[in-house]
């Protein structure tokens, strides 16, 4: 598949969809480095750039997501690919709109869980991540991502929770101190903990446990006895003994579950032989994360603690998006945790200071359009035609065309808000033929039930195109290359396996900030809360950057999966979107009144109700004796056509996503977070990493060694 560099005339290479994968791949395939041997033209559907991560701007300037987005601190492909383009811009004329990318990115080291507490209501468990040493994307000179790394960071964290932890109504998570492993240290350790009391005893005991079923789980695996089995049932007995009798009750006992967690992880490495198994944590793959813990020693109290809620909560790890229904690759879950908790770097988290439109892909489409990228927006992709035979490849590119632009010239996407490029969330329908027309229907190009043409389009491999990525998310692909799907079976079983949920979010602007209305502690990205909506955050420092005339105190978002309904929406039904955002609108309402005032009491006025008032509208204003019906001023939507479903890691669906780097097609490579990709998770870095991978399958750039963590066999 790689191209030639002989060859002088650019290849043409036709880039399907505007997400992270394709972005990726457009970015690396258009640096200096490959001396322009590609031109680049990028088909979209609808406005704006951004796939799952696009973000808009209403009539106020204020932003509007697909859901919450926070970058992590082992992004250090995504940090990388970023810090790039902002240096490029800052060097050019438009240094100015952007800035640099350390204003773009602010470090949040709070993060908050919730557990229901016996006595009704929520208890809050929270830590603070200290810094550590660099930033996110700096060049890696040591080797966090081994297993050996991992294994050493755990017991750090444990070692850390166990001796200066002091969890009251808010905990503070210290730097990790040397992970103890002589005889002296451990004796230390356990008189240390002797010393803080009943809790500090209760833990030493259950810890003692824990670490006799370490041991045991570390012995060889030939290595075993009755004896052996008997310590193991007793470890195991006394544990729960303990627990119920010792910690039930006890506020300070998520540490112990997160201990109990860490512990079972690592006999659980040890006892599958993950260290010296080619295949690392993908051997464990075909088991669910709380299944896999639980075969190696974790608690049901454990179990179902915030941490391992709130890993579940923050993946949308519901299969079909039913709570009933919790679903999580042990090892992408494993790899997912481990990278997140000892390869973060700077800051566990990063928020963007604005959208992600504004903040990833609006800086990006700058960069890439000075390169020479060619963008086609309102091109809907419906079929990938192939020509079989001894070297099958893309022969021809099928799209509806949903808009024309007037004078036939190139569509100019962008608005300013508050002095910077950003992507509105409506198109600019003066610059479309019959504008006037359309801006009355109001079509929703990116809906996959709204069918809104101008035209269609046909491309021929030779005389258009030369290479294709295909960077569409999978939940797309049936719809888009039905061809390959009947001919391929690794394609209908990748399609099978590799499963997508909804997803659904809201957002509210307050003239309170959250100090006002009750909360307690800075402003966490918080989780493992209450469904409908168990993630949220405040997002306040994004207000400077919208364009209120009456600046409101803070706005706040919410996400979480959204469950499908028993029977597949046809192709027909095109009410089923509408349906699922007015449900989506009853259920944030409702969640408002019944779940925030936990959160916030003073939500509620004298005599318990919800105040509406303190919602701000299209002005930033509040609305005396406003009722429910206030909630209509806020924004709330439904993700469920194909391209905006989040891709789930579900236990032995690893196995048939398929790498950009395959070739069993000539002119076909493939990007995105549900790809092969070494991460193997729906997140930015997944698709960061896939779109590099895509660039790598075409041109040999860049270098596999390069791609940061790529340890995928």
């Amino acid at each position: 598949m790689m191209a030639s560099s002989g060859r002088t005339a650019p290849l043409r290479v036709a880039i399907i969809g505007g997400g992270c994968g394709a972005m990726t791949a457009a970015d690396f395939l258009t640096r200096p480095e490959q001396q322009g041997r590609f031109a680049v033209t990028v088909f979209q559907e609808g406005w704006r750039l951004g796939g799952k991560g696009a973000s808009g701007r209403g009539a106020s300037g204020q932003i509007e997501e697909h859901g919450l987005h926070i970058w992590l601190g082992h992004y250090d492909n995504s940090f990388r690919m970023m810090r790039d383009c902002y240096a490029e811009l800052e060097a050019s004329a438009k240094g100015h709109l952007f800035g640099d990318w350390r204003d773009a990115f602010l470090p949040e080291p709070d993060i908050g869980l919730f557990s229901p507490h016996e006595t009704g209501g929520w208890q809050r468990w929270t830590g603070r991540f200290p810094p550590r040493p660099g930033l996110p994307g700096d060049p890696r000179k040591d080797a966090p991502h081994s297993l050996a790394g991992y294994f050493m960071g755990a017991l750090a964290m444990a070692q850390t929770l166990l001796l200066d932890v002091e969890v009251e109504r808010r905990g503070i998570l210290p730097p990790a101190p040397r992970a103890t492993s002589d005889s002296a240290g451990i004796l230390r350790l356990v008189q240390a903990l002797l010393s803080r009391g009943v809790f500090a005893g209760a833990v030493v005991l259950v810890e003692a446990m824990a670490i006799l079923r370490l041991g045991i789980g570390l012995l060889p695996p030939a290595v075993d006895s009755p004896l052996l089995r008997l310590a193991d049932r007793v470890a195991a007995g006394l544990r729960e003994w303990a627990e119920a009798n010792l910690l039930a009750d006890d506020r300070h006992r998520h540490i112990w579950e997160l201990l109990d967690v860490v512990f079972a992880g690592l006999i659980g490495t040890w006892r599958a032989g993950l260290w010296n198994d080619p295949r690392g944590l993908d051997a464990i793959d075909d088991y669910d994360c709380k299944d896999w813990l639980r075969a190696n020693g974790a608690s049901e109290r454990s179990l179902s603690s915030p941490f391992i809620r709130g890993l579940y909560d923050l993946g949308f790890a519901q299969d079909g998006g039913d709570p009933a229904r919790p679903a999580f690759a042990a090892g992408s879950g494993t790899r997912g945790s481990l990278r997140m908790l000892f390869g973060y770097r700077g800051s566990l988290f990063w928020r963007m200071r604005a959208g992600m439109g504004d903040v990833v892909f609006a800086p990006l489409y700058e960069a890439l359009k000075d390169r020479g990228v060619d963008f086609r927006f309102f091109h809907r992709l419906t079929n990938v035609g192939m020509a079989w035979g001894d070297a099958p490849h893309v022969a021809r590119l099928e799209f509806d065309v949903q808009a024309r632009v007037r004078g036939g010239g190139a569509y100019q996407p962008m608005v300013d808000v508050a002095g910077r490029p950003c992507w509105p969330s409506d198109p600019d329908w003066r610059q479309l033929e019959e504008g006037a027309r359309l801006a009355k229907a109001r079509p929703q190009f990116e809906n996959h039930w709204d069918r809104t043409r101008a035209g269609t389009l046909r491309l021929e491999v030779g005389r258009d195109f030369d290479f294709v990525v295909l960077g569409t998310s999978i939940g797309a692909i049936p719809h888009v290359a039905p061809e390959i799907l009947a001919h391929d079976k690794r394609w209908r079983d990748m399609v099978a396996h590799v499963k997508t949920t909804a997803t659904q979010a809201f957002q509210i602007w307050l003239t309170e900030d959250l100090e006002q209305l009750g909360w307690d502690g800075p402003p966490y990205i918080s989780s493992a809360f209450v469904k409908p909506f168990d993630t949220w955050c405040d997002m306040a420092h994004v207000i400077p950057e919208e364009a209120w005339m009456a600046p409101p105190a803070t706005a706040i978002y919410f996400c979480s999966a959204l469950k499908d309904p028993d029977v597949t929406p046809t192709d027909a039904d095109t009410g089923y979107p509408q349906r699922r955002a007015d449900e989506v609108k009853a259920a944030a309402a409702k969640f408002l009144e019944e779940q925030v005032p936990h959160l916030w009491p003073k939500l509620l006025d004298a005599e318990g109700r919800f105040r509406w008032s303190v919602l701000a509208d299209a002005e930033g204003t509040s609305g005396e004796d406003a009722g429910p019906e206030r909630f209509a001023t806020q924004y709330w939507r439904a993700n469920v056509s194909p391209s905006e479903r989040y891709v789930l890691s579900l236990p032995g669906s690893g196995r048939f996503r398929i790498s950009p780097l395959e070739r069993s097609y000539d002119n076909l490579t493939i990007a995105g977070d549900w790809t092969a990709c070494g991460l193997n998770s729906g997140c930015t870095e997944s698709a960061v990493m896939s779109g590099m991978l895509a660039a790598h399958a075409l041109s040999g750039f860049p270098k596999l060694q390069d791609i940061m963590a790529y340890d995928h066999p």
